[in-house]
């Protein structure tokens, strides 16, 4: 099985008698649908319904772990703690270093599944701390290969809905669960149907170039470059400008390279010739 470890990644515990309901008020994924040993993604969200925080939550034992960026940590601490309020909730973060994933294979003992890649067909498995070697970069390729995105490189924090990182399809935006900060703007943009920007594969007729590249449609700007590896990457994109784009023929290039895109095909979406929103 190939594994890396992921050292940017650090790891936060919630526990006490409220943890859950607690979470379950604040966060946009609906922990009472999480099974034991499945990770899912999830935000903290600011009023206006943007991500704050990204992270994935599974259950440990009587606690809840999130896993994000270690460059998050302390700021996501500080958030937690006020809501925290009178509730019977311990906010701690992981003294365990980095997190390692392993893919395409049997799943060792213990090892959290994620739901993201499960979702894309791939059976990918998550545990804190360094548990061999391996290259990130093979990671960073198979994410990029199953449209997965990840804030501070495929999407700016406080700038990004949670629909572009589709989070409404790969389980990490509840619609039932009731409220939680910024879910009436996000349950407006679903029940409207006003959701524009996407995550998009992006192949390149050679490298790409660097993340941050604006993606052009002839001379307008229809998205940004993310991750890259070689001549894929993900780009958060307007769907209804590349479905235009397409429909007219209007070539797709992020610098001077010639790029095709295309809607990851887990997620069931695909390019509108017009409107405002890709369609199941």
């Amino acid at each position: 099985m190939p594994t890396a470890f992921l050292p940017d990644r650090a790891l936060l515990n919630i526990s006490g008698s409220d943890a859950e309901s607690f979470l379950q008020a604040l966060i946009t994924t609906d922990l009472d649908a999480l099974p034991d040993g499945e990770a899912r993604p999830g935000a903290l969200l600011t009023p206006q319904g943007k991500i704050l925080f990204d992270f994935l939550v599974w259950r440990d034992g009587d606690a809840i772990a999130l896993e994000t960026a270690r460059g998050q940590v302390d700021a996501l601490v500080r958030r937690l703690s006020m809501y925290k309020l009178r509730a019977a909730v311990e906010i701690a973060a992981s003294e365990t270093d980095g997190v390692t994933v392993s893919w395409d294979g049997e799943a060792p003992s213990g090892w959290i599944v994620d739901h993201r890649f499960a979702k894309a067909g791939v059976m990918l498995v998550r545990s804190a701390g360094q548990h061999g070697g391996g290259d990130e970069r093979d990671y960073d390729a198979l994410r990029i290969e199953n449209g997965i995105a990840v804030a501070g490189i495929d999407y700016p924090l406080q700038d990004a809905f949670p629909h572009d990182a589709l989070l409404d399809l790969n389980g990490g935006l509840s619609f039932k669960k009731g409220c939680y900060v910024g879910q009436e703007v996000v349950s407006r943009m679903q029940h409207r149907g006003t959701a524009r920007r996407r995550v998009a594969t992006v192949t390149g007729d050679r490298d790409l170039p660097p993340a941050g590249t604006d993606i052009l449609a002839g001379a307008k700007t229809v998205g940004t470059l993310g991750s890259v590896a070689g001549n894929k990457g993900l780009a958060i994109v307007r769907v209804d400008r590349v479905g235009e784009a397409m429909a007219n023929g209007t070539p797709l290039t992020a610098g001077d390279v010639a790029v095709a895109a295309a809607l990851p095909e887990w997620s069931g979406l695909s390019f509108p010739a017009t409107g405002e929103e890709a369609q199941p």
